[in-house]
């Protein structure tokens, strides 16, 4: 299993006191040292976990031109209209999806082209599962354009996630479904599109980043 980079701190620390606790407990017999080191491993199994960075789909097969893909795993919390005061300016469509503690949280492009604008904003620590969490969290916005198409993304940290990681600056060409950064520990990201595109998912549903359609440009590029 692959884990991302930022997450090998995350995965050091527990491993070394679950080293220093054995050596430790060992004066004291077997039992005493796996009660020292379990707690150890079982947070670093866990901090594996979260920063897991499975491939999907788009990192072997190009999605068609059309499709804007989950930039997250999570569940689908907005879809269609957007929250009031949490789009940009301009007419637009709006997906959000909350990433609970247990999802992956490598982030992905939703859709390709040049990273025009990358923005971060300094705020709360609100519920991410919040609106208002949209526009008062922390958050880093992106905008990406392909020809006369373009596309905003959020990363938008929650209660737990206090640091955003972002891998990609204005100017850089992405792919679809490409690798753009992370967020650690719950949180959500923002995903806009304008009217001429069809939003494909709905709210409640359970989708994964960089696999699942969740909006089609109607016309064809």
């Amino acid at each position: 299993m692959r884990i991302d980079r930022a997450g090998w701190p995350f995965l050091a620390v527990p491993l070394a006191s679950a080293a220093v606790s054995t050596a430790l407990g060992r004066g004291s017999g077997p039992r005493a040292a796996r009660a020292l080191t379990w707690p150890f491993l079982a947070l670093s199994a866990y901090m594996a976990v979260f920063f897991r960075d499975p491939d999907r789909r788009c990192d072997s097969t190009p999605p068609p031109a059309d499709d804007v893909l989950s930039p997250a795993d999570g569940v689908v919390m907005v879809a269609g209209d957007p929250q009031p005061g949490v789009a940009p300016e301009g007419d637009w469509q709006q997906v959000s999806v909350f990433l609970s503690v247990v999802d992956v949280h490598v982030n992905r492009a939703p859709y390709g082209g040049r990273i025009t604008s990358s923005t971060y904003t300094p705020g709360s620590f609100l519920a991410a599962y919040r609106a208002e969490s949209a526009h008062r969290n922390e958050h880093s916005e992106l905008w990406v354009r392909d020809g006369d198409r373009t596309v905003v993304f959020r990363q938008i940290v929650g209660v737990l996630a206090r640091r955003i990681v972002t891998r990609v600056v204005p100017g850089q060409q992405v792919s679809t479904g490409e690798r753009v950064g992370l967020m650690k520990f719950g949180s959500r990201m923002d995903v806009f599109v304008p009217p001429e595109c069809t939003v494909t998912v709905t709210k409640g549903q359970r989708v994964r980043g960089g696999e699942t359609v969740i909006a089609r440009w109607s016309h064809p590029s």
